[in-house]
C-alpha cells in the first residue's frame, strides 16, 4: 500500500462480529529479521476519525499515526497495529457526546465517565496478540502511553524502549494533552504552549 511515509504492506484482522471489530497491521520489512540488530518500532494505533480524516486539532491523534509512520519507514522495517478503538473505546456517537460536555468545560475523562463509560474503555491485548502472529516477541514501542507498554509485556512482548510521539500542543489541543498527561499517566514533556 503507497503511503504519504512510503509502501508498506497491508494486513487486515477480521473481527468477531459483536465486541471485536476489524484491525489492519501496516508492515515494513518484518521478513528480514538478520538485517537488523535491533527489535523493530512498533505502534499500537487506536482509531479517531475526527483526528484522522478530519484533521481535528483537539487532539494529536492523526499527527501520531502519520509520525508513526514515518518513524517506522526512517527506521527501515517496522509494524502499525490499527485497532477500531473510536473515543477510547465508545465510539463515534459517545465521543461526539463527549466533545459537547468538553466544550462546557469538562475534561476528558469526566466527559467519558458523565456519559456512563469508562474513563478509557479500550483494550490492547488483540494487538499483542496481532504481534505475536507477526512474529514480533521484543519491540521499541512508539507511546507515551504506559498501558501499552504494560498490556504487551503481559501479553509477553517485550519493550526493549519506549519511543516518544509527541506534538507540541497548542491552544486547540492543551487541554486534551494536559488531561492525558495528568490523569491518564501519559509521558509528555510540555508544559505549555509552544514549549518543548
Amino acid at each position: 500500500m503507497p503511503l504519504e511515509a512510503g509502501e508498506f504492506h497491508i494486513l487486515g484482522f477480521p473481527g468477531n462480529g459483536t465486541d471485536e471489530p476489524e484491525a489492519f497491521a501496516l508492515v515494513l520489512n518484518m521478513d528480514n529479521h538478520e538485517e537488523f540488530s535491533e527489535p523493530p518500532v512498533v505502534r499500537i494505533h487506536s482509531e479517531c476519525l475526527t483526528g484522522e480524516s478530519l484533521g481535528s486539532l483537539r487532539c494529536d491523534c492523526g499527527y501520531q499515526l502519520q509520525e508513526a509512520l514515518r518513524q517506522i519507514k526512517k527506521e527501515g522495517r517496522g509494524v502499525l497495529v490499527y485497532l477500531r478503538q473510536e473515543g477510547r473505546g465508545i465510539g463515534l456517537m459517545n465521543k461526539i457526546k463527549a466533545y459537547e460536555l468538553q466544550d462546557r468545560g469538562v475534561d476528558t475523562m469526566d466527559a467519558n465517565l458523565m456519559l456512563g463509560h469508562p474513563a478509557d474503555a479500550r483494550s490492547f491485548v488483540r494487538g499483542a496478540h496481532i504481534l505475536h502472529g507477526l512474529g514480533v516477541e521484543r519491540c521499541r514501542l512508539l507511546t507515551n502511553n504506559p498501558d501499552k507498554i504494560h498490556a504487551l509485556e503481559k501479553a509477553g512482548i517485550r519493550v526493549d524502549a519506549r519511543l516518544p510521539i509527541e506534538k507540541r500542543p497548542d491552544r486547540y489541543s492543551l487541554s486534551y494533552m494536559q488531561t492525558k498527561q495528568t490523569r491518564f499517566g501519559h509521558l509528555y514533556s510540555f508544559a505549555e504552549p509552544g514549549n518543548p
